[in-house]
């Protein structure tokens, strides 16, 4: 199967730069797979589609602003630094701009509050650096950083809140779960008092969910890696819905990704955490997910290559251009699809 059989023709300006508000107001696009249908709804209509004993599965990780922007000491020389992960208190692996003059050793400040020292130097580029504070990091981190928004959203986001979703508590992604995004408190109050069993699980959302896929045959693509986490409740409440033949509905393509990593090879859930590089395309077989609540991805993308594995390549690209037809908005701050 190759990367090009993925591209969907899609006009700039049906790239959303601004998250609907609210949140719930944005476009869904329902796609029932048995009877291949298309049904244009908001998102607030997604109560219609889900029944009582349903599971829905959300990621309640949660984007830091992890890109900051600092002056190299002694010279000034002005730098970029993008977070992508932590490895303890006081040390994160960053990529930033510009590379030359950030070798081992240098030292960048961040205001008054903050510093970083250049440990070491990854082969992709990345830097190993050690942040130099006082107190709690998390609290300099929210005053001085930004939103890593997508290379695809140009507008800087005026509240930093619209980019987590309303259910993020575990601080440490570099991107946003966007599926989540659409979800309002009182949406998803309403969906549990429907009598749908809300489970939490955790994936850390890595920049390389923006990274290209590079190579023409999609198997020789080597996926990032991300931190994920399944607990024994959540766990035990999946199990327990597809012993009695409940649906499990995922939100989000790292949903998806966390609960199919959990799974062995019969569909049952382990309570478990790790790093997972699952990379899911056609014609792999699901163990959990039933039905998927998705924005609309990027072209020859590996989240548009899960998607696809969900339902049929020519099935997906096909329902993406009834999307671009319909004027449907496009990525992070897009309207959504619920897959049946």
């Amino acid at each position: 199967m190759k990367t090009s059989d993925f591209w969907y023709d899609l006009p700039q300006e049906l790239i959303a730069q601004h998250p609907a508000e609210p949140r719930d107001s944005s476009r869904l696009l329902v796609y029932d797979r048995r009877s291949k249908t298309v049904e244009h709804k908001y998102f607030f209509d997604i109560t219609d589609y889900l029944s009582k004993g349903d599971v829905l599965v959300i990621n309640n990780t949660k984007v830091l602003p992890a890109r900051i922007f600092g002056a190299k000491e002694h010279t000034g020389g002005k730098i970029e630094f993008l977070l992508l992960k932590r490895i303890d208190l006081t040390h994160w692996e960053v990529i930033l701009k510009p590379g030359r003059i950030a070798k081992v050793g240098a030292v960048f400040c961040f205001g008054d509050k903050l510093k970083a020292r250049i440990e070491s130097i990854g082969e992709d580029g990345s830097r190993i650096v050690e942040f130099i504070f006082d107190g709690a990091f998390e609290p300099i981190l929210e005053e001085l950083g930004e939103m890593p928004l997508p290379p695809y959203i140009t507008e800087k986001l005026a509240d930093k809140s619209r980019y987590n979703t309303v259910y993020s508590k575990v601080n440490g992604s570099a991107a946003a779960p966007t599926a989540g995004l659409h979800f309002t408190e009182s949406l998803l109050q309403k969906v549990k008092d429907m009598g749908v069993e809300v489970v939490e699980v955790l994936l850390h959302v890595g920049l390389g969910t923006f990274r290209p896929v590079k190579v023409e045959d999609v198997t020789q693509h080597h996926m990032h890696s991300e931190y994920y986490q399944v607990t024994e409740q959540a766990a035990d409440a999946i199990n327990k819905a597809k012993r009695e033949g409940r649906r499990v509905i995922c939100v989000g393509t790292t949903s998806v990704r966390t609960v199919e990593s959990a799974a062995d090879s019969v569909g049952h859930i382990c309570a478990t955490c790790g790093d997972t590089d699952i990379f899911i395309y056609p014609p792999y077989k699901f163990k959990i997910a039933d039905g998927l609540i998705t924005n609309f991805h990027l072209p020859e993308s590996t989240l548009i290559m899960l998607v696809s594995a969900f339902c049929s390549r020519e099935e997906v690209l096909n329902v993406y251009n009834i999307a671009v037809e319909q004027k449907y908005r496009f990525f992070s701050f897009g309207d959504a699809m619920l897959i049946l």
